[in-house]
């Protein structure tokens, strides 16, 4: 019992630290302007940035795949894997899309904050039996999203277009919530083990919805010669970032995953405060306390098994029980 408790032991700190990696990468993509300078400015548009992004990341993930021979899901289950790309990258990046502009990046912080909060309450009816957090986690995301609001104080939608984009944030949380149950749930039951068929298949879906995006935008590429350079940013960050998300989907309940939208702010926070040498005021300090505590305990708190064999128990006597014949009137 002793070795197996180490083991798992041993495994949780592993994903944890995975998680911690992701975050990290996400807190470096958001400073990346002000770490490296752009190369050729706007030579790409966000979109065809992104087709370009996950058609590299379902081509390697492919490859690896087919190369240590790991089976690819087909029909219902591949369909499954295409609509995980389509609800945790396509829709989100084109709610944002449309809201760019009404609303303010710190505002988008805020809200996307909540996706955890979202998971926490969703996970138990939607992710199946993948580990879940305890009663406390609620309590703590809520706490999490309190201390980031006291750091941004999100501003008030004074038109109907702002308020709008707002619900549109929204609604982008509650879809990356939502499909990260079901995801969780699809990895625990791929082939083989490995997630990397299913990263296939949602990358090549949200890559074809993007290039098609693209081809209808009319901004193209002016100076051919810095779009490797363009090209370079989104990858340096991108690709380890998503190849990590998917790795962890088999290892983590939806609601430590969702923690990253905690984590990465923080870091972010304490790198631009580090970078910037400014010192915030009190309330920020326990907005920090605050967030740092929330995401801490979502991320490092055990994980709760769902009680499995009596929920198949109850079936079972369910099953048993004699049936009244029916007659008729």
């Amino acid at each position: 019992m002793k070795p197996r408790l180490t083991q798992r032991t041993r495994a949780g700190l592993t994903s944890a630290l995975g998680l911690l990696l992701l975050s990290a990468l996400w807190a470096v993509a958001s400073l990346l302007n002000d770490l490296i300078p752009h190369f050729g400015a706007d030579s790409l548009a966000p979109v065809q940035r992104q087709a370009a992004l996950f058609f590299v990341f379902a081509a390697v993930a492919a490859f690896i795949a087919v190369a240590h021979r790991v089976e690819f899901p087909r029909g219902r289950r591949a369909w499954a894997n295409a609509g995980i790309g389509f609800g945790l990258f396509v829709i989100p990046s084109t709610l944002v899309a449309c809201a760019r502009g009404w609303v303010s990046n710190l505002d988008q912080i805020v809200v996307f904050s909540l996706t955890p909060v979202i998971a926490v309450v969703l996970e138990p009816y939607l992710q199946g039996s993948a580990p879940r957090q305890g009663k406390g986690a609620l309590t703590c995301t809520l706490a999490a999203v309190a201390g980031i609001l006291l750091i941004f104080p999100i501003d008030i939608p004074s038109t109907l277009h702002a308020g709008a984009a707002l619900c549109a944030l929204v609604a982008a949380a509650f879809s990356i919530a939502v499909t990260n149950c079901f995801a969780v749930r699809l990895a625990r039951n791929q082939a083989g083990r490995s997630t990397l068929p299913m990263a296939a298949q949602a990358g090549t879906a949200s890559a074809l919805c993007f290039a098609t995006v693209a081809a209808f935008t009319p901004h193209a590429p002016r100076n051919w010669g810095a779009l490797p350079a363009q090209l370079f940013e989104p990858m340096l960050t991108g690709l380890p970032t998503l190849f990590l998300l998917f790795w962890l989907m088999r290892r983590l309940g939806t609601s430590r995953m969702a923690a990253r939208f905690l984590i990465a702010p923080l870091f972010a926070i304490v790198a631009g405060m580090a970078l910037e040498a400014i010192f915030p005021p009190m309330r920020a300090w326990f907005g920090i306390a605050l967030l740092a505590g929330g995401a801490g305990w979502l991320l490092f708190a055990p994980a709760e098994e769902p009680d499995v064999k009596r929920i198949a128990s109850l079936h079972v006597h369910t099953s048993d029980v004699p049936r009244q014949p029916q007659t008729g009137t």
